[in-house]
């Protein structure tokens, strides 16, 4: 709820008194695009209860869609928030004209970042190479399908936000997720370089261009 800097499961916890052990968070990675053609897909669904997890689970499995079960609430719905932000950075360096090698170093950075994120405001034993994490986040910054990655890409190629918001007719989540995540970081002090990067450019109005090559600047 980018309102009040909460997840969904924080909201329905907080303003509503469900237990986290009622909530089941389902996440990917997947695009809707490819469930509706039947292509095979994996999906993590994550519950305080694993056995509401399982339960939650037999329910979508079939032919085209395996499930994963998960106790990491909190970690897996962040990462989808996070790799909103980092699917906008990849739309932007593509816009920008910066090539698949790139993308590669940009994405090893940006699960490095998610791992920092978590490990800092709720540290958990969770692999962050796994599909609700590594996962979600490829099919998030390379997919054509990613409506974050479009909105980055507009962004790099000169759109202004408005102009790209309008022209989508879409909502790019990760737009709200960086102030979000950036306003929720003054607490922690997270090294997020590419939140930052994004943040700039999306709420600053700092060149695109400029921000990146800085932001290229700092990888090894």
């Amino acid at each position: 709820m980018p309102e009040e800097n909460i997840t969904i499961a924080e909201f329905f916890n907080q303003f509503y008194d469900v237990p986290f052990d009622s909530i089941g968070i389902i996440t990917g990675p997947c695009h809707a695009e490819e469930v509706a053609l039947e292509r095979l897909s994996y999906l993590t669904i994550a519950s305080k209860s694993l056995k509401k997890a399982g339960e939650i689970a037999s329910l979508l499995d079939c032919h085209y869609i395996k499930t994963i079960t998960s106790k990491d609430i909190y970690g897996t719905e962040y990462s989808a928030v996070l790799k909103n932000i980092f699917a906008i950075a990849a739309g932007i360096c593509h816009g920008l004209g910066y090539g698949d090698n790139f993308q590669a170093v940009l994405i090893s950075n940006a699960i490095q970042e998610i791992k920092r994120f978590l490990d800092k405001t709720y540290k958990n034993k969770r692999k962050i190479n796994s599909s609700a994490y590594l996962g979600d986040l490829l099919v998030t910054a390379y997919s054509q399908f990613s409506r974050n990655r479009t909105f980055g890409t507009m962004i790099g190629k000169g759109y202004s936000v408005k102009s790209a918001q309008l022209e989508m007719n879409m909502v790019a989540e990760g737009y709200y997720s960086a102030s979000c995540i950036k306003q929720i970081n003054e607490k922690y002090n997270v090294k997020m370089p590419i939140t930052d990067a994004v943040y700039n450019i999306l709420y600053e109005k700092i060149s695109p261009k400029i921000e990146i090559k800085l932001l290229a600047d700092s990888f090894h």
